[in-house]
């Protein structure tokens, strides 16, 4: 696994349209996750320890912006063939035990992975009610093997709550850093 971090973001860019299959047996799009005050899109898989160490805080962090009106989706971009881990049934095994509150889709063909430039998992976009990106950071300051305390900080949290409610995300913008995508 090759420790890889985001790269500075061109904010205000448009979200890439995207059709993929989910764990639920439905596609979904751009236009179908999207809530009333913009969309986070995060690029995850089932076997980088990164996302392990995250997805309680992840699943966590997503209920509270659901009910912000904060559409969330989960994308998984990773090669199966190469890396069984993150096959189409373990997503939903995956999903089953974590119990995502967000539609969780896999990018076979790796091209929405493409469009958005994402490298890593976890690798986070945050876009306003007009689907413009805001936000390109990481979730919060804690690393695999960090405690995390009661009180953490929620920079994705916060970041896109400033961006539900009409604002801009932060001026600074720490990169998100996990596994490096496993491309075909």
């Amino acid at each position: 696994m090759a420790l890889t971090h985001t790269p500075e973001a061109d904010l205000g860019l448009p979200a890439p349209d995207f059709l993929l299959r989910g764990v639920d047996g439905r596609d979904h799009s751009l236009e179908s996750c999207r809530g009333a005050n913009g969309l986070l899109v995060m690029f995850i898989c089932n076997h980088c320890p990164y996302v392990k160490a995250i997805h309680q805080r992840l699943v966590e962090d997503c209920r509270e912006l659901q009910r912000q009106g904060i559409g969330c989706i989960a994308i998984m971009p990773n090669d199966t063939e190469r890396y069984p881990a993150d096959s189409f049934d373990n997503m939903i095994l995956t999903a089953e035990q974590w119990n995502l509150p967000f539609p969780y889709v896999i990018d076979t063909t790796q091209e929405v992975a493409r469009a958005y430039g994402a490298v890593c998992t976890p690798d986070f976009f945050g876009f306003d009610k007009e689907l413009k990106l805001r936000y390109r950071g990481r979730l919060d300051p804690y690393g695999p093997s960090d405690s995390v305390p009661d009180e953490r900080q929620r920079e994705l949290l916060n970041a896109m709550s400033a961006i539900g409610e009409g604002g801009d995300g932060p001026r600074e913008q720490i990169p998100s850093m996990g596994c490096s995508i496993k491309w075909a």
